[in-house]
């Protein structure tokens, strides 16, 4: 049995540490995540199962747990780490138990395997890291050794020694764990033991990126690879190439949201001509054969293939009658005879065949000659059931309706459907310097032409949007706007305040109402992107953090923002890109996805060949409206030379 399928992971987030604010520390932005999220990136390699002990805001830490428990104390009144590591115990479903306090995010990957060797060698309950220190105001003075009993490993066996210690009021780690078996685990790192208490901490260590063998790599136990836990986690697991360590790469991004994201739920039934674009709840199931009897695929002669000619020879038939498209000929034609029959008329009795009339070797009146080889015996019928049987699948659930869905449907007599309710989302652009149209344009200010352009995509989709005008760069204005949206609405949009820029207040505000699985992305435009989720009472939304300039915006929302509202919507969010050739050279950096407006036509040679539109920048608009494709340079794609393949998505039957 391997060490990690014996080990429980416990991240220690019950207290109510006041030091950062109203924001308790672990659900605190850091390097695209949350404080508790990158200790749950480095605490999942090295367990079977996940806790987090907490006490307040346990909303907020179950949308980062996913499905590991979130675990408040069993006593009252905050009472500090052995509280936590008692409901812990209980939890247990593993014989060991590994703790981790929720600011702490350096702790090493291999902890709990040194902590376990020393158990097993000394027959000890409990391995607990230790670290060498120095006194900051006696430099010249012997270093000490300075235990760290948060992070621990600890036997599941313990819990009843630890409930009668609780039961006496104490509450000290030191006074319970005098009363065990303790093997102490010397590392060398002391910084990887470090706990970030300030805001001022949090900052600093913002900026210094991480050394390389401390990203978080792996997804929770149980969780794949861009699950709501683990991709949340993993902005640090999936450095950008292009510098920043907060940045997450395009796909990662893309998978978590994927991994998140879920249909609603709620349904109704609309008349076939009210569902067009429109996603069907429930498969449609035919009631009928289609076709609903044998019928003529060609206007001709209905006969029985036994009486073809045998070879070199040929024979002639007498037409005794007409079967016409909803007036069928009854009468079964005996040998040597044959039936006149059109397009889609039932196949008279005892016929299997179709001669085509322009096949007839002669037609003289009622007398056809056909020659050897004309047809084969079965030729030229539409067999009932052919195209659906019924009780089949006619449209499977999750299909966007559009015009020849709904002819599918009428034909087999189905007047109304079932559809998955319109997905409703509110929009908003935020920043002092934004106007709305008909307000005067002071100086140092522009108009708001990013909610035109939310407008125009959201309704593409077909959904109920709610448009909450521009919210001003203030906290309080802020919270309120993403209060009322997530009442309101499924998901939320934004457009800027997602950048670092100091009068972003949405960091501070999304880490009080919700949890953000990201907020950098390594492409460009569009680097500044928060996604997670609100929460306010009973009511949530997803966040779509985008950011202000107007190309990333339109470019945020179709990677990102679009996909994952079809997906809500139940519908194939699947995008879809050819290659055309490269006209020109492409400069491009590799560590970043990049995304140039093209322009896409027929070469020369009949081959797809695209050309840029000219200057890329974020804030040409005008670029995209040149365009009729995105030009996509992945992740780890370098520069293009001219007659290079390139990925290409257009902008047909995306926009």
């Amino acid at each position: 049995m391997s060490l990690k399928s014996k080990v429980t992971g416990l991240i220690l987030a019950g207290g109510r540490g006041t030091r950062m604010g109203r924001v308790d520390k672990g659900l605190q932005p850091f390097r695209g995540t949350t404080l508790v999220a990158q200790v749950l990136a480095r605490l999942a390699p090295q367990v079977a199962s996940l806790a987090i002990n907490a006490n307040r805001n346990l909303p907020q830490y179950q949308a980062l747990a996913g499905a590991a428990p979130v675990l408040p104390d069993y006593l009252d009144g905050f009472a500090g780490p052995l509280a936590g590591l008692q409901v812990g115990l209980q939890f247990c479903p593993t014989e060991l138990l590994l703790t981790a306090p929720c600011d702490s995010p350096f702790f090493p990957l291999d902890m709990a395997e040194r902590l376990h060797a020393a158990l097993e060698a000394e027959d000890a309950d409990l391995a607990m890291a230790v670290t060498m220190e120095r006194d900051p105001e006696q430099p010249d003075a012997a270093p000490f050794r300075q235990p760290h009993p948060v992070f621990s490993l600890v036997k599941a066996s313990v819990l009843p020694q630890l409930e009668a210690y609780l039961a006496t009021g104490a509450r000290r780690m030191e006074g319970f764990y005098k009363s065990l078996r303790v093997a102490e685990v010397l590392f060398d790192d002391s910084a990887a033991f470090s706990n970030i208490n300030t805001l001022e901490d949090l900052h600093h260590h913002e900026r210094t990126a991480a050394a390389p063998d401390r990203a978080p790599a792996a997804a929770p136990p149980g969780r794949a690879a861009g699950s709501p836990q683990g991709a949340a986690s993993g902005a640090a697991g999936s450095r950008a190439a292009d510098g920043d360590p907060a940045a997450l790469a395009v796909e990662q991004a893309q998978r978590l949201i994927c991994a998140r994201i879920a249909p609603v739920e709620a349904t109704e039934t609309l008349a076939l001509l009210a569902a067009l674009d429109r996603v069907l709840a429930e498969d449609i199931v035919s009631p009928i054969n289609v076709p609903a009897y044998d019928n003529s695929a060609m206007d001709g002669y209905a006969l029985r293939g036994s009486d073809l000619p045998a070879e070199g020879a040929t024979a002639t038939f007498k037409s005794i009658g007409v079967a016409y498209a909803g007036h069928p000929f009854a009468q079964a034609p005996q040998a040597g005879q044959c039936v006149r029959i059109m397009t889609g008329a039932a196949i008279p009795p005892g016929c299997d065949s179709v001669l085509p009339q322009e096949l007839a070797a002669g037609i003289d009146g009622d007398n056809v000659t056909i020659a050897h080889n004309a047809i084969r015996a079965g030729a030229n019928l539409r067999r009932a059931g052919e195209d659906l049987k019924a009780g089949g699948i006619a449209i499977a659930k999750g299909k966007l309706l559009r015009p020849a869905d709904l002819g599918l449907i009428a034909s087999l007599g189905i007047g109304e459907v079932t559809v998955r309710r319109k997905l409703k989302v509110a929009f908003f652009s935020t920043g002092d310097e934004l106007r709305s149209l008909g307000e005067k344009l002071e100086d140092g200010c522009v108009y708001d032409s990013n909610r035109y352009t939310l407008f125009g995509m959201l309704q593409r989709l077909g959904c109920e949007v709610l448009d909450m005008g521009v919210v001003r760069d203030d906290p309080q204005a802020l919270e309120a706007a993403l209060r009322a949206a997530a009442q309101n609405a499924d998901a939320i949009i934004t457009s800027g305040g997602v950048s670092e820029g100091a009068a972003d207040h949405t960091r501070e505000i999304m880490a009080l109402l919700g949890d953000v699985a990201f907020w950098k992305l390594a492409m460009r435009p569009g680097r500044p992107l928060a996604f997670g989720k609100v929460q306010t009472g009973q009511d949530s939304a997803w966040l779509f953090g985008l950011p202000g300039n107007p190309v990333a915006v339109m470019v945020s929302f179709y990677m990102f923002a679009r996909p994952a509202l079809l997906r809500m919507m139940g519908a194939d969010s699947q995008l879809q890109t050819m290659q055309a050739r490269a006209a020109q050279a492409i400069r491009k950096r590799a560590g970043r996805t990049e995304y140039q407006r093209g322009i896409i036509s027929l070469a020369e040679d009949g081959a797809p060949q695209v050309r840029l539109t000219g200057a890329q920048g974020s804030g040409i608009l005008s670029s995209m409206t040149e365009a009729n494709c995105i030009v996509v340079l992945r992740h780890d794609q370098g520069n293009v030379d001219a007659g290079d393949m390139v990925d290409v998505m257009l902008f047909d039957g995306l926009v």
